[in-house]
């Protein structure tokens, strides 16, 4: 069976890879045990058949930093230790020229191009696979139809700055909606699968 990819893409409204502040953003919509909706969508329902996460450099570097569990704090949430125990544990490949060491286990780096690395990690042994990174990553993933299904977190603002996910294609790419919600303070939480017909 093959391995299904799936790209998470945060943005704002107008395309922006950033995690601006808008009101509620800094509220809590699940409890200290158990995550909101857009966790639980995007993360939590898929530790039990994801084993692999492809983050490009920053995002790596910043999930170490933040996300391992030797670097939760103990006030964290308990959901999020199990987020990081989930990080821990599972293969992360980083797409990268420039780190030579991924410094966290069960971590390789690869380099090249993108599509060979994809289809390489299709073929090895495991369960399903998350493409987590930024706009340039995730507009990769678009461009070439790498992803089999998308979750977006859209957040209620037209920020104007901040790196792009939209640039121009030189076909369109067909998107089938899988589901829809809202959060409390007006993010919506979309997944689409590629529609190949």
């Amino acid at each position: 069976m093959t391995r299904k990819i799936t790209a998470n893409i945060y943005m704002t409204i107008d395309g922006r890879g950033a995690f601006p502040k808008y009101p509620g953003y800094d509220i809590p919509t699940g409890s200290r045990d158990e995550p909101d909706e857009f966790f639980r969508s995007m993360w939590t329902d898929r530790y039990d058949d994801v084993t692999t996460v492809i983050m490009g450099r920053r995002s790596f570097v910043g999930h170490r930093k933040t996300h391992s569990e030797k670097n939760r704090k103990p006030t964290d949430p308990k959901f999020m230790f199990e987020y990081s125990r989930f990080l821990d544990r599972v293969d992360k490949v980083c797409l990268s020229h420039r780190l030579k060491n991924p410094n966290w286990e069960n971590s390789r780096v690869m380099k090249g191009d993108l599509a060979t690395i994809v289809h390489k990690l299709k073929r090895e042994k495991g369960g399903n696979i998350i493409a987590e990174g930024g706009p340039r990553l995730s507009f990769e993933f678009i461009r070439r139809d790498l992803a089999d299904d998308y979750w977006f977190l859209v957040m209620p603002v037209i920020y104007g700055q901040g790196p792009r996910y939209w640039w121009p294609l030189k076909e369109q790419r067909n998107l089938k909606l899988l589901s829809s919600s809202h959060m409390p303070y007006g993010e919506l939480v979309l997944h689409y699968e590629s529609n190949r017909e």
